[in-house]
């Protein structure tokens, strides 16, 4: 038997729902949660919008003794890594101790956790400051801290390519189980919505400025204007195909089939983006024709350049309105290396569903050629789907994931 890999379970944390069915309810009902930022006050700065995660109590789902040692960004991780595992139907403890591995992408770190210590620290002393600062704010700390809590001690890692690094961290999962490991949790989770977290998003210059949520994240639309942040996303429990099949695994959303990465060259060289060649590079890495992808999640960067390259990176390999695009990231915001492995989640449960999620707001330019899904979730058979991720700097990353037996029936075939 190869070694495929598959997805067999789901964690999902967003602002607009906590767990797979309530964040796909809200989905595909076009609920938005975008709002003005609570967790502090945003008045001084440019940008007040956010996809702020709400009902969330930590006490409720971790013991009291992981609290005072951790940020928020990785309070979410943690409860999604749970919730992951138990869709899966894993428990790590029962498993060989290195038979089961963590990767996850980071972007931000733990922001808040820092901030705090550093005001701290300004205001009453270096004495006030917490001991657990010195790993609280690190991007890796989430994959630390879901490896201590579950056990885990096979391959872990972390990737930090902003936006991209929520696929690359996947693909190295991907590649750990090809090198014989069962079950490696991965994705990312990510939550830097305090004002040290602000400011430095706001120096990319890609935010957008509008009060009005309905109106603020408007990816291929004449009218946009930047990005809205958010926090959250998503942990998915990847499993070698042969330990799906032997312990029967209750359900198995997806085979990740195909993935590549590329970088841009440098800002003002004559050279081409090159979102094209990761395209190109995914769907060969799965043995898959362009014809075989039913739908495209995009990256939705919402900025008219970036929009525009996307778009044309997308006509080139599919054909002009070649492919249904969506981006269903404008009800959440961009949550950066949480951003992708949500919207890999969203894709599976297209593929369980067979309904594709508007992208919510928008109204495509005719200057795009591309047949972006809006207004409502469009019924259609999704076999296949590739999902599109760019992070600042100029990294791509391109994901092909389809559907896959059963392990029931992979057993009787």
């Amino acid at each position: 038997m190869s070694r495929r890999t598959l997805v067999t379970g789901l964690g999902v944390i967003a602002p607009t729902g906590l767990g797979v069915e309530e964040y796909w309810a809200a989905t595909l009902a076009g609920r938005n949660a975008i709002r003005r930022i609570t967790r502090f006050d945003p008045s001084p700065y440019p940008a007040r919008l956010a996809g702020e995660i709400s009902g969330f109590d930590a006490a409720a789902h971790l013991p009291g003794r992981l609290l005072p040692q951790t940020d928020r960004m990785t309070r979410l991780a943690l409860v999604a890594a749970d919730w992951a595992f138990a869709d899966a139907g894993v428990v790590p403890a029962h498993l060989p101790e290195y038979d089961v591995g963590v990767i996850t992408a980071g972007h931000s770190g733990g922001f808040e956790f820092g901030q705090n210590e550093l005001r701290a620290l300004w205001s009453k002393g270096g004495q006030y400051v917490s001991a657990y600062q010195s790993f609280a704010w690190f991007y890796a700390v989430n994959s630390g801290q879901i490896s201590i809590r579950g056990g885990l001690r096979g391959p872990s890692s972390v990737v930090v390519s902003d936006q991209a690094g929520g696929l690359d961290a996947l693909a190295q999962a991907r590649r750990q189980i090809r090198k014989g490991t069962s079950v490696v949790i991965s994705g990312a989770v990510d939550a830097s919505l305090c004002p040290w977290g602000w400011v430095a998003q706001l120096t990319s210059g890609r935010l957008s400025t509008s009060e009005d949520p309905d109106r603020a994240y408007l990816p291929f639309d004449e009218r946009a204007a930047g990005h809205v942040s958010g926090e959250g996303g998503a942990l998915l429990v990847l499993e070698a195909e042969e330990h799906a099949v032997g312990r029967d695994a209750p359900r198995v959303y997806g085979e990740i089939a195909g993935h590549a990465s590329t970088v841009d060259p440098r800002p003002g060289s004559d050279r081409a983006p090159t979102l094209q060649h990761a395209i190109e590079l995914a769907l060969a890495d799965a043995g898959t024709d362009p014809g075989d992808i039913d739908v495209v999640f995009a990256d939705a960067a919402a900025v008219p350049d970036l929009d525009r390259a996307e778009a044309e990176a997308i006509t080139k390999v599919f054909g002009v309105h070649g492919v249904p695009v969506t981006a269903p990231k404008t009800t959440t915001g961009r949550l950066y290396s949480g951003a992708a492995p949500l919207d890999l989640a969203a894709a599976l449960l297209s593929l369980r569903d067979g309904v594709i999620p508007p992208t919510t707001g928008s109204t495509p330019s005719p200057r795009y050629d591309i047949d972006l899904v809006t207004g409502a979730p469009r019924p259609a058979p999704v076999r296949a789907a590739l999902v599109l991720a760019r992070g600042h700097g100029g990294f791509n990353s391109a994901l092909v994931v389809r559907t896959a037996p059963t392990p029931t029936a992979a057993r009787k075939a």
